[in-house]
């Protein structure tokens, strides 16, 4: 693969084809998901639930998503680096302090600012700074409340038909304050495609999202089934990582215990 860049990224979707982010915590987990082919590997604030057991991914500091963003980057050779804004800088005003030190001390490619649409003015100012910003908009973990939804429920509650007009709206208004791509979460087959023949630049969604949109974002431990729950259960990925992991560790256990030698030593 080519080293991917922001103007590639645009040529896809003036081409009809899907662009791919990936979401990634670690070195090794960016390492392979810019092997496999992905034109983002994005450092999401969901590491504070997927990675580390917390309730809410609010709950992530700026600080520890500078540690993960710096670790991506050193596995990424030929994709995209986004991160993923905290709560917080955006809220507050700090939004072009933020995405400076993501850029300069991290060395991400793009920042993806959550309720963007509500701080048009704050993506205008990163642009200026010179960092591209990836907006994030729809039912987000971020704006879910707004919309009378609880985070819990956010995922798979699609953008109600009657909000198509306002979220076309706030798609245009992202884009004309610089954005360079948007993540439209949980926008459905019906919204999705309407904020798609917007704008001009690529729209991609996770959570809600569809072959509708011109690309996906998937988290790495969900594609490859990598969640303690599927050691009991099958998910319904790519595989079931959790599974390979309990055998061998378990089979590693009982190696131990039992006086023999650990394989791969």
């Amino acid at each position: 693969m080519s080293r991917m860049t922001l103007p590639k990224l645009q040529a896809m979707k003036a081409a009809g084809e899907k662009s791919v982010c990936i979401v990634a915590w670690d070195y090794h987990m960016a390492q392979i998901a810019d092997r496999a082919g992905a034109d983002i590997v994005s450092v999401g604030d969901s590491v504070g639930v997927n990675l580390w057991g917390r309730p809410h991914p609010l709950e992530i500091r700026f600080d520890e998503l500078l540690v993960v963003a710096k670790a991506v980057r050193r596995g990424v050779a030929d994709a995209l680096v986004s991160c993923d804004f905290p709560f917080g800088p955006l809220q507050t005003g700090h939004a072009v302090p933020a995405a400076v030190r993501l850029a300069k001390e991290a060395g991400v490619d793009l920042v993806k600012l959550d309720g963007a649409a509500d701080f048009p003015e704050a993506v205008e100012a990163v642009t200026r700074a010179g960092v591209p910003v990836f907006a994030q908009f729809g039912i987000t973990p971020q704006t879910a409340l707004k919309y009378g939804i609880a985070y819990s429920a956010a995922e798979g509650a699609f953008v109600p038909d009657e909000l198509l007009d306002e979220m076309v709206d706030e798609a245009r208004r992202l884009e004309s304050a610089g954005a360079v791509a948007l993540n439209f979460t949980n926008s459905g087959p019906v919204v999705g495609p309407a904020v798609v023949e917007a704008v001009s630049i690529p729209v991609l969604g996770g959570f809600g999202g569809g072959p509708w949109l011109d690309g996906r974002i998937r988290m790495s431990t969900a594609a490859i089934g990598y969640n303690a729950k599927f050691v009991d259960e099958e998910p319904h990925t790519y595989a079931n990582v959790a599974r390979v992991a309990y055998d061998a560790i378990a089979e590693c256990v009982a190696d131990i215990r039992g006086g023999r030698n650990i394989r791969g030593q």
